[in-house]
């Protein structure tokens, strides 16, 4: 059958339901340079405005993972335990560096497929890249074997997974098209389902340092995802975190892999980070038949962590990717940090009341440590520590944060951005939940 781009085009500008054949021949088209660049632009328009129904999302993001290579991880040697974890992004956001070594050493295998940062969010694939020869683009045989070897490898989309991801999200980041939830489902699932998976877990984040800052947007994207995920055949939870606040202690790329490494040997382990961290991995766990239930992939967690087991797991997984052998023991070392370090404090003391997570996330890209486009250099180098939480007292002996900056005037800059900022009031606030809610398949959520 011939295609006619435009037809399927005009059926969805009408608001009419596509059928899987229209479907497949578009992202065909999409993958092939069949439809041009015009077309792909006017399909994910007519999307945005039109929406597509349950049946049309499934189809488009198995359309989408069908455009490239199917990992197949029995053929691999790995016949079972698979799974993953994405998040929709935040500010200080260092969870799959701690999740993935911690699911292995629990028994599950984790081939997670990460991506870098844009904007005010922080990406996984730049906090890697701060550690010396780490490679987040092997080559697949590699890929396959330090995930049998340590049970993880975190790397980047490879060329021949879900290719037709890749030109149509770089069309929608220029159309104004990248808000609708029906392209974001099929674009962050055919990523994820092309890698093999038998189970998902869905960190949805919402609040001022999230891409989607609205509560009810967030939770309509995590049921989106959660259903489709399921229908296509892989078994997805999601859960609701707050981002209304940094994740952790620290904010930049360098400084995370240190804060991810000294939670995985147990030097520090900051409660909020801890517990989204815990939950995420626990899911996970039963998700993919490594524990019974929450309860026993507590038990597990606890003593992975406590035996140095999942702190192994990363450092099998660094070197294993290029990195240095004995990273783990030497991370200091290796790792660079920008020399300027600035005491943050407010402009009156008080209780810390909220915090514009977004902003704090943009002072980081002026810095250089985050990028506007996805083609700039990043320094891995600067960033900020010792974060202050919402609710804590703070004044002129306690700071908000410590800022690593390559010079005075670039310290001065950030100083300024965090303070703003940060509100300070009288009284202390009362406390939010950082894991607010659970969206199952079935309809089942927990607040």
């Amino acid at each position: 059958m011939t295609f006619i781009p435009q037809e399927i085009i005009r059926k969805k500008r009408d608001g009419l339901e596509l059928s899987e054949p229209d479907i497949r021949a578009m992202v065909r088209g999409i993958t092939d340079g069949g439809a041009g660049e015009g077309q792909v632009a006017a399909f994910a328009m007519a999307v945005f405005f039109r929406g597509m129904t349950l049946s049309e999302r499934i189809t488009l993001t198995e359309a989408m993972r069908d455009s490239g290579r199917v990992l197949d991880w029995p053929s691999f040697g790995i016949a079972r335990g698979v799974a993953d974890k994405h998040s929709t992004g935040g500010v200080g956001d260092k969870v799959s560096l701690i999740l993935g070594p911690l699911a292995a050493a629990c028994g599950a295998f984790v081939p997670m497929i990460s991506g870098r940062g844009l904007g005010h969010t922080g990406g996984t694939l730049d906090k890697f890249d701060a550690i010396p020869g780490y490679d987040t683009a092997p080559n697949l045989t590699t890929f396959a074997q330090v995930v049998r070897d340590a049970g993880c490898a975190i790397i980047g989309q490879t060329a021949d997974l879900a290719p037709a991801d890749r030109r149509l999200y770089a069309v929608r980041d220029v159309t104004a098209t990248v808000e609708s939830i029906d392209l974001i489902t099929a674009s962050i699932l055919s990523k994820k389902l092309a890698a093999g998976l038998q189970g998902l877990v869905m960190d949805v984040k919402y609040g001022s340092g999230a891409f989607m800052e609205n509560y009810d947007d967030a939770r309509a994207l995590a049921e989106s995802i959660v259903t489709v995920a399921t229908g296509a055949g892989v078994p997805t939870t999601a859960l609701l975190t707050d981002m209304n606040e940094v994740l952790g202690d620290s904010v930049g790329n360098a400084v995370e892999v240190r804060e991810a490494v000294d939670f995985l040997t147990g030097v520090h382990q900051e409660p909020r980070l801890s517990e989204v961290t815990l939950a995420c991995t626990g899911e996970l766990l039963v998700l993919s038949g490594a524990a019974r239930d929450m309860e026993d992939a507590m038990r597990k967690m606890e003593t992975a962590l406590a035996s140095g087991a999942a702190a192994e797991r990363f450092g099998c997984m660094v070197a294993g990717l290029g990195g240095p052998a004995d990273f783990l023991e030497r991370a200091g070392e290796y790792l660079d940090f920008a020399p300027v370090k600035r005491l943050v404090y407010p402009a009156r003391p008080g209780f810390i009341t909220a915090m514009d997570s977004r902003a704090v996330g943009m002072a980081l890209v002026a810095m250089g440590g985050g990028r506007t486009r996805a083609d700039q250099a990043i320094d891995h180098a600067v960033g900020m520590t010792g974060f202050a939480r919402i609710g804590e007292a703070v004044g002129p002996d306690q700071p908000l944060c410590t800022v690593l900056a390559r010079d005075e005037g670039q310290a001065d800059m950030a100083a300024e951005r965090i303070s703003a900022a940060v509100a300070i009031g009288d009284t202390r606030p009362a406390p939010r939940p950082v894991v607010r809610e659970r969206i199952t398949a079935d309809g089942g959520g927990a607040s």
